[in-house]
């Protein structure tokens, strides 16, 4: 697992956690943001009216109504992102990491609206009725190169493949596993029950909603959405509040720091622009989804009888998914001051790095010496060999690092009794081989368990970490949801809908199983599968540019002569 955890984290790198994939991500953003002259901003009212279902028609073809579409979108993007991804932005790049993701959900809001408008207008229909849509059918019909003889080479088809395989992966890797990891980790976390228990418990009724397909999936999530959206939200203001003192000096870090990256404070050891900046941009992709090219596959149901009213409501997905919820756990992360601080928990294998040598944290030197491991990956000796452990104490001068902090602290335990004996140890990474060993102490902590001792700094107390579980547990679960519908779509591309009972047997005991897999694999696999969906999907829009300034300016020719007095569409 090591080895593998390793692997993805190596390829990451130079894919989605390179430079060259957040200039394509946020640059098409930004493009079409000029091209089009602020859709996001321009259309926001005239999105909301679409939504209320002020323009539908009977006899629009489709399986969902405008709002259903949109819920069932959210269900896939208000996930883990939101409370487990926010954590681990800010984790790894302070607070700076906050601004870049409302920056890539802002030029997202554009992304989306392009995305889900080339994608609409180009859905087909399956053998059982159902709608089919998403990019790869944009690309199979429009993606082609023309020779001079008037023949076609199919590019398209096989950039529809590509993005279609890499939406099967994806939907278990965004959709399947870290949802359920996430979830089982809270659940043991605030309530002591067995992750393997509440993977069985969840899959059979994510097996229930859906087989129904997307007719049931739109029903559950139109209810789902926005009941979890006002529970969380009324927990998170209530944090904000409770530390009220600190709401401007964590909304000033937010800024303060953009351009020069955090410095070292308390136990967080700081983080360069750089790599605020990349993980910002990484966490805002995988909360929001924009430029991805999963929402076009939900928004591709909705009935109506153009494409263009369906991407401005796709407009509404990052602002209410980002700008407002994951900034929301931003603010409840700074303001409640838990994002800097150490403090006791079970060491997770994958997250500790053994160094060979003392090191302080109160030592200059060291923490420059450390911060540029933590970024660069060298300059600093680890350690390889075998550990000795007295009475759950390691023995020798050997710093550990643990979520990118110092640990403190720190006891071994194995049966429930104190450890004594021998730990393997190569290039700093505990071995399998040292079997079930438990590593406690005192350092940072990430993702959803940050989220939930934030959650705990306020006047709800301890019954804060329930309102994160019942988070958790409501956002990944319909994200879940979402995601087996965008798989299915994929294998009915590739293979037609005779195969989709087989993906969605294969989908749920995937989910079971990840509710009991190491959290960090998981995490380092979803970055990956992210980027093989949106690669293809951006470079098709970049190409499809103009097709997508036509086709706007038809519907608003069109509406101009139905509505003549109802708006106007250049405010």
């Amino acid at each position: 697992m090591q080895l593998l955890n390793d692997l993805f984290r190596v390829v990451h790198q130079y894919i989605g956690g390179h430079h060259w994939f957040i200039f394509l991500l946020l640059g098409t953003g930004l493009f079409f943001t000029l091209y089009l002259r602020f859709p996001q901003i321009r259309y926001f009212n005239h999105a909301l009216r679409i939504v209320r279902g002020k323009y539908d028609k009977k006899g629009d073809k489709g399986d969902t109504s405008h709002f259903q579409a949109l819920a069932t979108a959210l269900s896939g993007t208000v996930g883990t992102g939101n409370i487990a991804g926010v954590a681990l932005a800010v984790h790894l790049g302070g607070p700076a990491a906050l601004f870049w993701m409302l920056v890539t959900a802002f030029l997202g809001m554009c992304t989306k609206f392009v995305e889900v408008t080339l994608s609409h207008k180009y859905r087909d229909f399956d053998e059982k009725g159902m709608v089919a849509g998403g990019p790869m059918y944009y690309m199979k019909k429009r993606l082609n190169i023309r020779l001079n003889n008037g023949k076609f080479i199919k590019t398209g088809y096989w950039f529809g493949g590509f993005f279609a395989l890499a939406t099967i992966l994806s939907s278990f890797g965004t959709g399947s596993l870290p949802q359920i990891n996430s979830i089982s980790n809270a659940i043991f976390a605030t309530f002591g029950i067995r992750h393997v228990i509440t993977g069985a418990v969840m899959a059979i009724l994510l097996a229930l909603i859906i087989i129904g397909g997307i007719r049931r999936i739109a029903r559950v999530t139109e209810k789902l959405v926005p009941f979890m959206a006002i529970v969380y939200f009324l927990g998170a203001v209530a944090v904000v509040i409770s530390n009220h003192q600190n709401i401007i000096p964590s909304f000033i870090s937010i800024f303060r720091d953009v351009f020069t990256g955090t410095a070292a404070v308390g136990g967080f050891l700081g983080a360069g622009f750089a790599f605020a900046f990349n993980n910002g941009v990484n966490r805002g992709l995988f909360s929001n989804e924009a430029g991805q090219g999963s929402a076009p596959i939900a928004h591709a149901a909705a009935k109506t009888h153009e494409p263009v009213s369906e991407g401005m409501v796709a407009i509404l997905e990052p602002f209410i998914d980002t700008i407002i919820i994951c900034f929301l756990t931003g603010m409840v992360l700074l303001s409640s001051g838990v994002w800097n601080q150490k403090v006791p928990n079970q060491f997770q294998k994958t997250d500790i790095v053994v160094l060979a040598g003392a090191y302080d944290e109160n030592d200059a030197a060291d923490v420059a010496a450390i911060r540029n491991y933590l970024h660069n990956k060298d300059g600093i000796p680890l350690f390889t060999g075998t550990l000795q452990v007295e009475e759950g104490e390691i023995q020798g001068d050997h710093a550990l690092l643990h979520a990118r902090s110092l640990a403190e602290n720190i006891r071994i335990k194995k049966g429930g009794v104190a450890y004594t004996g021998e730990i393997a140890v190569v290039d700093g990474s505990v071995m399998n081989s040292s079997g079930d060993i438990i590593i406690t102490g005192n350092s940072l902590i990430h993702s959803a368990p940050l989220t939930t001792m934030a959650f705990t700094r306020s006047f709800l107390g301890n019954s804060g970490k329930y309102i994160v579980a019942l988070g958790l547990l409501l956002f990944a679960f319909s994200t879940a949801i979402a995601w087996s519908y965008y798989g299915d779509r994929a294998i009915t591309y590739l293979v037609g809908a005779k195969y989709v009972i087989l993906y969605r047997i294969v989908y749920v005991a995937a989910f079971f199983v990840a509710s009991f897999i190491d959290t960090t694999i998981i995490w380092n696999l979803s970055m990956l599968t992210i980027t093989f969906m949106a690669i293809p999907n951006l470079l098709g829009l970049l190409i499809l540019h103009r097709e997508v300034k036509q086709t706007i300016g038809e519907y608003w020719l069109s509406f101009k002569k139905e509505y003549p007095v109802d708006e106007d569409p250049k405010k």
